[in-house]
């Protein structure tokens, strides 16, 4: 079976990307592991640290590296292979898999092949900040970008505050800007053929039409089985995964933001908002400069605080 050049789903956190993933993983022709690889652009970062990877000893130290880091994802994400390191070392060596980009691509090639797919993927959101690297070293490579409301995104990253540092509403709105922007102006630069977006409402309101759009981006038929997706079956996974899409899981923060929070995250990413297509209900005046000094200060003090007293979640 000839492999395709892979797909990376990319995005802000909490921004659908887990859904997302899960539909494009239902279609026949595609294999996405069900979690995160974290690992990609680490080690491509440091390839040079593992030495000449012609070396069998070193390219069985990527994998251990790779299953440091990520052992939960290689032991249960993977359901087209079993990760064994000193066998996977054997073989990436024997077929002559002597750099990063190669040695990464055969894991994913034969869990690829053991799904009976011709298409790998991956959804690490963060990867949205380093598509120019993964561009270099995958040719071919697609980039699906996946926007939510940051509101909404914001909502459900206080729940996991600890996780991802966030303890108020300004820097909730500058951490999914960040990612917003630099996703949408790499990709202007990428060009349509190699990025792609979708807002995570219209794949809600309009599944079936989003996803024959991404089907065309992706060059492959499109099938009912993106619409009616395997769902998971892990009570730790997302729990909206467990069930039928829910158009209804947007603008919650209509309701369960106050008044004071919806004005504070519109003055502080108003423009972003706007040219993602959602609509302001306050004038948004930008904030003076010592008001955001003031809660990235904030946020840095509650980070600190949590973090001296061990808090996980």
């Amino acid at each position: 079976m000839t492999m395709q050049p892979p797909i990376f789903i990319v995005g802000a956190p909490r921004s659908g990307t887990t859904l997302l993933q899960y539909m494009l993983r239902s279609h026949p022709d595609i294999s996405l592991p069900t979690g995160e690889s974290h690992f990609i652009v680490p080690l491509l970062k440091h390839a040079h640290e593992y030495g000449d990877l012609s070396q069998l000893e070193n390219i069985r130290r990527v994998l251990a590296r790779m299953y440091q880091q990520s052992a939960n994802f290689l032991e249960t994400d993977l359901h087209g292979l079993k990760f064994e390191i000193d066998k996977l070392a054997e073989t990436f060596h024997q077929e002559g898999r002597h750099t990063m980009p190669a040695i990464i691509s055969g894991l994913f090639e034969k869990n690829a092949a053991g799904e009976g797919a011709s298409i790998w993927g991956d959804k690490t959101p963060y990867y949205v900040l380093h598509m120019p690297l993964l561009r270099q070293h995958f040719p071919g490579c697609r980039f699906i970008h996946l926007i939510r409301d940051g509101r909404d995104c914001a909502l459900s990253m206080f729940q996991r505050r600890h996780d991802f540092g966030v303890y108020n509403t300004f820097f909730a709105a500058k951490y999914w800007e960040i990612y917003v922007e630099i996703g949408r102006q790499t990709g202007k630069g990428l060009g349509i053929k190699i990025y792609h977006e979708i807002r995570y409402e219209d794949l809600l309101e309009r599944p079936e039409a989003t996803m024959r759009d991404l089907c065309a981006f992706l060059n492959v038929q499109f099938h009912d089985s993106l619409i009616n997706f395997k769902k998971s079956g892990e009570a730790g996974k997302t729990p909206l995964l467990q069930k039928p899409l829910q158009r209804d899981n947007r603008q919650k923060w209509r309701s369960r933001m106050t008044p004071r929070q919806i004005l504070l995250f519109e003055r502080a990413v108003g423009p972003t908002l706007q040219d993602c297509g959602y609509p302001l209900t306050t004038d948004a005046t930008p904030l003076p400069l010592p008001v955001r000094a003031f809660w990235h200060l904030h946020n840095r003090l509650a980070h600190q605080y949590y973090r001296l007293r061990g808090a996980t979640r």
